[in-house]
């Protein structure tokens, strides 16, 4: 698979976001396990999970355990090659409802479980989730700051964040900020100026729900068919590949920072999504992409 980089490391232009393996409407554990490895056999090599990426209340880290579990099931060459990127910072009651919880012993606690799940030493990248309005920003990548130095994160990231919130955490980070997690897809471009900022400083961009506003054809409605939505579906005909895989070919001609981390609950989705990492798109596709996004079009 083409290669991205993240801080100092190289990894598949494509990784996987293994949310959807642990929250609602999950797929069983043998499935979920032939998820990860069938992502690994494809070159995904970032996997994305964090502690709150559970259903049930007093299952706090089941995607993290269920990542770890994977990669001890492969070889260790295949375990060395693959950055897993958790996060702290949120939490789920059990209800549906997701919880923010910035403080800096929080972060502590919770850096600490997910070195235990994970089954290491120091984590390879640990994000803050989101900011939290109750504690001060600077207080909050404080902590990550802390994480880094006892060496328990080699590298920090943070996520759903602006453009002052990235400049306050390089300044407390410095060069142990690599890398930026905000939502953006064919239908959510408001991340644009993080994106930007993202690529200036060095930093990479993963963006969460990247496949937004690709999963209904719109190609039998010829009212449709000027509509953005419409542009990803008829190339994808063209090219005889999923919208999916267009979706993410568009994101990674972006910008030299986008690595995407689509989800999957089965392995032939998370097939689908690796091949978008070698889909070379012309300019006049790309154009036809980039153009405004019509949601009613979707």
């Amino acid at each position: 698979m083409r290669q991205r980089t993240i801080g100092g490391t190289s990894v598949g232009a494509i990784g996987l976001g293994a949310m959807p393996l642990s929250v609602e409407g999950r797929p069983d554990e043998a499935t979920a396990l032939a998820t990860l490895h069938a992502a690994l056999d494809a070159g995904v090599t970032l996997i994305d999970t964090a502690d709150s990426y559970h259903w049930h209340a007093a299952e706090v880290g089941h995607n993290e355990r269920l990542v770890a579990r994977a990669l001890a099931e492969r070889p260790a060459a295949d375990r060395a090659a693959v950055l897993v990127a958790t996060k702290g910072g949120r939490g789920r009651p059990g209800d549906g409802s997701w919880t923010v919880d910035g403080r800096p012993e929080h972060l502590r606690r919770a850096c600490e479980g997910s070195l235990r799940r994970l089954g290491t030493e120091a984590v390879g990248l640990y994000q803050l989730h989101k900011p939290d309005p109750r504690v001060p920003w600077a207080e909050s990548v404080g902590a990550l700051r802390e994480l880094v130095d006892a060496g328990k994160v080699r590298a920090a990231g943070v996520s759903n964040v602006d453009a002052q919130q990235i400049l306050t955490a390089r300044e407390i980070l410095g060069p142990a900020l690599v890398s930026v997690q905000n939502r953006f897809s064919p239908a959510v471009r408001t991340a644009e100026p993080e994106l930007r900022l993202s690529e200036r400083l060095g930093l990479a961009f993963l963006p969460w729900s990247p496949l937004g506003g690709l999963a209904r054809s719109v190609l039998d409605d010829p009212a449709d068919r000027a509509v953005t939505a419409g542009a990803f579906h008829r190339i994808a005909a063209a090219r005889e590949v999923s919208p999916q895989q267009v979706g993410l070919a568009w994101l990674l001609a972006l910008s030299p920072a986008m690595v995407p981390i689509p989800g999957a609950r089965r392995s032939a989705s998370i097939r689908d999504s690796a091949a978008a990492a070698d889909l070379a798109l012309d300019p006049s596709e790309l154009a036809d992409l980039s153009a405004p996004f019509d949601a009613g079009g979707v």
